[in-house]
């Protein structure tokens, strides 16, 4: 084996572990609310058993309060399959806005711990390009970590998703303190791997407060 393929395998497998505990600990939360809900739902019903009289506004409140968790529940499954899912097949047809969505969705709550706002310009059309789903998203998340600590003042990283003349590319802009970052660190090892394997390059602009990822037509 290549020492290229030892770092995706190792690069792989710490991404998926970091994604999978990260769902799990957004799933324990959602839990957590419904369990507290409910409880107070069972509480309302042994003061009515009681013969306490009983709000049914409260009734609906809390009844509410779980369907919204169920729905976020739902929500973080449906992510959570398809990000797994990304590693069927090796090479296949892929927007580049739904990566980044995805990625923005599983990153979300590293970027809260950061205090991080994550900004998707919002698609007007499909950037389909053909790749390999799981080293994308991979190397997006890769990329998304090192902008986060390049945010500066702002705490805001813009995303965006667009087709360019030789392929398509994706900006990561507002890096208002890139140049302090030490990019020339990065991309490391793991980030040249991945940009070699799915044909990729990485530009670093200190000047302009950002990174451009770009692809070829079939990366």
């Amino acid at each position: 084996m290549s020492r290229d393929w030892e770092v995706l395998g190792e690069t792989g497998l710490q991404f998926f572990g970091k994604m999978a505990a990260s769902i799990s600990h957004e799933l324990k939360n959602v839990m957590a609310i419904i369990n507290e809900n409910a409880g107070l739902l069972e509480d309302l019903t042994i003061m009515a058993e009681k013969g306490m009289p009983m709000d049914p506004q409260r009734l609906k409140t809390q009844a509410s309060r779980i369907m919204k968790q169920i729905r976020r529940g739902d929500d973080i499954i449906k992510s959570m399959n398809r990000f797994a899912h990304s590693a069927d097949e090796p090479l296949r047809q892929a927007d580049l806005n739904d990566s980044l969505a995805l990625m923005c969705t599983l990153s979300g709550r590293f970027a809260s711990m950061r205090g991080v706002t994550l900004e998707q310009e919002p698609p007007s059309t499909a950037v389909p390009i053909v790749t390999h789903p799981f080293l994308l998203q991979n190397l997006i998340w890769l990329c998304l970590d090192f902008a986060m600590g390049c945010a500066g003042a702002g705490k805001t990283v813009f995303l965006k998703a667009e087709k360019t003349e030789g392929g398509a590319k994706i900006g990561f802009s507002k890096l208002q303190d890139l140049a302090n970052c030490e990019p020339g660190s990065f991309p490391g090892e793991r980030e040249t791997a991945l940009l070699q394997a799915l044909k990729a390059d990485l530009i670093i602009h200190k000047d302009l407060a950002e990174m451009h990822l770009t692809f070829p037509p079939e990366s």
